[in-house]
């Protein structure tokens, strides 16, 4: 398989994982100004990145085409930087200044904490 083709296909199984997820966190009740559905998702693909890239290099080694399906296709098209910067936008235009602040630094902290962890264990 084409590493543009693994690309696209991982693309879109990230993208319709990504509103599985924000289906997800409605249909079990969580709603509310923080935008928790996107939180969710790019600390799982965070962690999903972290793992392939710290903990499986030399299982994807020669692998070119799964490397790129998973973290370039599925991981791109699974983790949200546009949704998370228009979310936070709209937080400051509502004037939910707390929750604006607690999305960036949660988001940030958290998902750079998952490649801590797992780049401490290698």
């Amino acid at each position: 398989m084409s590493i543009w083709l693994a690309i696209f296909l991982g693309g879109g199984l990230g993208s319709v994982a990504r509103y599985a997820v924000s289906r997800g966190v409605i249909a079990v009740g969580i709603t509310g100004a923080f935008p928790w559905a996107t939180l969710l998702a790019n600390v799982i693909s965070s962690t999903i990145l972290a793992w392939l890239v710290l903990r499986m290099p030399h299982e994807l080694q020669g692998r070119d085409a799964l490397k790129a399906f998973l973290a370039v296709g599925f991981c791109g098209g699974f983790s949200t930087f546009s949704t998370f910067s228009y979310e936070n936008f709209l937080l400051l235009r509502e004037g939910q200044t707390g929750f604006f602040l607690a999305n960036m630094l949660v988001s940030l902290l958290v998902c750079v904490v998952v490649f801590y962890l797992f780049a401490r264990n290698t």
